[in-house]
This record gives structure tokens, C-alpha cells and sequence, in this order.
């Protein structure tokens, strides 16, 4: 008997109470996914029911309303069935009929408008507002619809993706700093660069890509995308009014732009599912060591030195009206081809002009090419124009 209640008594000492268990430790960032929402299965973005609200991309209609309205504007002010005698191409439009394929291949203004518009041109001395108008310009129908549709594919995922604040920035910054890139280079036809703020977005998208490489798993797909809206713009930018120069500056903005403002995606805002240009396929372990890596401020630091130093240089250099085609002779040929059609190289056009029996004969000086018009009251601009195209 005394045996078995020692056995009970030992048996009472051992048994210890039960105990809850300890709280897990907070995630160490407040855009972790809990366990319970890390995303199991995805399908791609246009097909997603999960799709983000529309407001949440505000920012890039903005973009793309101003730029429809600047077009707009400049085709009132064209009014081609006035100014060019109804020599249009497309005559039903009336006052936003176009100028003639020979002289505008992209379906828009002419010359002499988008220079009144504020293009930039290669003049005797610095006009600083065509610095602010340039980037808002497009030479034709042709340029805005594909431009401002590359700006809604790339410019929507990229709002969604980092916010419209950033992404807004970048826009900007990269427009200026891809205006200032091609004031360097600019000759004496002037040219409109739009495609600059696109390139911005283009050059960010890159940065993300490489960023956060390990985060996205259709990353491939993404830079096939890039390099083909990148291509085609490019392609665009070599055709008459077009500056491939703007492209290129705003690439490099937005690339440095890219690394110090795009450090850290909305993961906390992606739906369940989402997926689409920017997939992910996130585990827990390995974006808690990425983000440890990634968003240590010595690359964004270095980053933001390289873009000041850029602009910077590029003011300094457009203040003292640098011209950039006197020591680089081939530049000329990433904004132009040479065809036919038009010359690459910067030639002063010089014509005589004839008035008689109601009508004005332009003859080329340097070709002998002449044109002979049924009318004679012609304005100083449109003649310009005309002599441009005859040369």
C-alpha cells in the first residue's frame, strides 16, 4: 500500500500543468503577407477578377487626357484647310485635317505649328519655355495613339504596382530630364519628345525588374514587353519631328529614378490571385532576406548622385547652348534615316519665290526643284514649309 501512494504521489509531482503557447513575434515589415493570405495559385492580370479599382491608375489618365487636349490644340491652331488652301490630307475633318504625307508622314501638323507650339529647334538664343512644351507634343496621329497606348499599358501596372506618387515623379523627372537630353542635340527642324516620360516609365520597369528579380516569376515575359514597346517606339522616333534623343535621356532617368524611388512594391495592396505583367511567387523566408538586402539606402543614394549629376550636366550645357552634333558626326543617325524623302543632315532651305498671273512658283536654290501654287497670298511660315519640302 505504501508502495502504491508513493507511485501515486510521483506521479502527481511529474504531471505539470498545461501552458498556452508563446505569440508568434511580429512580422519584422508591415508589407508581409500573414500565412494565411501568401498567395497559393495565380492567373494572369486580364483575366484576374481581383483587378484593382479604376481610380486606383488616376493619375496616368491625367497624363493621357493633357496630351490629347495639347494634340487637340494643336491641330485648331494648324486649321489646314485655311492655312495650306485645302491641300490636306483628309479634307472631311475640316479644321483638323491634316497636312499633306509628303509633308507630315505621321498624319498631324505642320512645321511651322509645332514650332509656334513650342517645339524645340536649334535657334540663336535659348527660348526656356519650349524646355516645359516639348515633352507635351506629338507630330501626329500616328505618334499620339501609339505613344500614349504604350503610356496605359506600362504606366497602369506600374501605377498599380508602386503607387501613383511615385510613378508620377518619375514621369515627370524623366520628361524634363529627356527634354534637356535633346536640347543637346537638336537641330534646326523642330521636334516634339513625348516618348521621354515613356521612356522614364520603360527605364523604372527595368530597375523593378532587376530590383526584385527573385520576387516576380514571369520576369521574362515582362522584359520581352519592355524590349518590344521600346523597339517600336524607337522605330517611330526615326520618321520626320520625332526626337529619338528625348527617349534616350528619359531611359536613364528613369532607370536611376527606378532604383530611389521603386524600393518597396505595394505587396500589401496585391490581391489574391493577382497576377499578370508583375506575378509574384512569394514565400515568407526568402522576402524577408530580400528586402533586408534590397533596401539598404547605399544604391539609392548612388542612384540619386548619378541622376543629379545628369540633369545637372545637361542644364549646364543647354544653358551654354552646346551643340553635341559638333563632336559626335553619326549622333545624327539615332533620331534619323535617311531616305529619299528627307535628309538626316541640317541644311539651310533657301527658295525663290515668283508672283505672277495669280500665282506663286517656289523654286529651290540648292535643288532646282520648284513647285508652281494657285494662289499667291501665302504667309511667311507656310512658305517656309513648303520650301522645306521642295529642298
Amino acid at each position: 500500500m505504501a508502495d502504491a501512494s508513493n507511485f501515486q504521489t510521483q506521479i502527481e509531482i511529474k504531471d505539470p500543468t498545461p501552458s498556452t503557447p508563446p505569440p508568434p513575434p511580429p512580422p519584422p515589415f508591415a508589407t508581409e503577407f500573414p500565412p494565411e493570405n501568401v498567395p497559393k495559385t495565380k492567373v494572369p492580370f486580364f483575366k484576374s477578377r481581383y483587378r484593382r479599382r479604376r481610380g486606383d491608375t488616376w493619375l496616368i489618365s491625367v497624363f493621357v487626357i493633357l496630351h490629347i487636349i495639347a494634340f487637340v490644340s494643336t491641330m485648331v491652331v494648324n486649321d489646314c484647310s485655311r492655312r495650306s488652301y485645302g491641300d490636306c490630307a483628309l479634307k472631311a475633318l475640316g479644321r483638323f485635317s491634316f497636312q499633306p504625307l509628303s509633308e507630315n508622314p505621321l498624319l498631324g501638323p505642320a512645321a511651322s505649328t509645332l514650332d509656334n507650339m513650342g517645339a524645340l529647334r536649334r535657334k540663336e538664343h535659348l527660348q526656356t519655355w519650349r524646355l516645359f512644351t516639348f515633352s507635351c507634343l506629338h507630330a501626329g496621329v500616328i505618334h499620339l495613339v501609339i505613344n500614349l497606348f504604350s503610356v496605359v499599358f506600362i504606366g497602369i501596372h506600374m501605377e498599380q504596382e508602386f503607387g501613383p506618387l511615385r510613378v508620377g515623379i518619375i514621369y515627370v523627372l524623366s520628361a524634363f530630364a529627356g527634354t534637356l537630353v535633346a536640347a543637346l542635340f537638336v537641330e534646326k527642324t523642330p521636334e516634339v519628345g513625348s516618348s521621354g516620360a515613356l521612356y522614364g516609365l520603360l527605364g523604372a520597369m527595368l530597375s523593378g525588374l532587376i530590383r526584385y528579380w527573385r520576387m516576380y516569376t514571369n520576369k521574362f515575359a515582362a522584359l520581352a514587353t519592355l524590349f518590344f514597346v521600346c523597339i517600336i517606339n524607337f522605330s517611330l522616333g526615326l520618321l520626320p519631328y520625332i526626337d529619338n534623343f528625348s527617349s534616350v535621356g528619359g531611359f536613364l532617368s528613369g532607370f536611376l529614378l527606378g532604383f530611389v524611388l521603386l524600393f518597396s512594391p505595394q505587396i500589401n495592396q496585391v490581391s489574391q490571385t493577382k497576377g499578370g505583367l508583375f506575378e509574384y511567387s512569394i514565400k515568407t523566408s526568402i522576402k524577408l532576406k530580400l528586402k533586408e538586402k534590397l533596401d539598404r539606402p547605399s544604391l539609392r543614394i548612388v542612384s540619386l548622385l548619378l541622376f543629379s549629376l545628369l540633369v545637372a550636366g545637361c542644364l549646364v550645357a543647354v544653358i551654354r547652348d552646346i551643340n553635341m552634333n559638333q563632336y559626335c558626326q553619326w549622333c545624327r543617325y539615332v533620331d534619323c534615316v535617311p531616305l529619299e524623302e528627307w535628309s538626316c543632315r541640317d541644311k539651310v532651305t533657301s527658295c525663290e519665290t515668283m508672283v505672277s498671273n495669280e500665282q506663286l512658283t517656289l523654286t529651290c536654290l540648292g535643288n532646282g526643284h520648284y513647285r508652281v501654287f494657285p494662289f499667291t497670298n501665302m504667309s511667311e511660315s507656310r512658305i517656309n514649309d513648303l520650301c522645306s519640302v521642295i529642298c
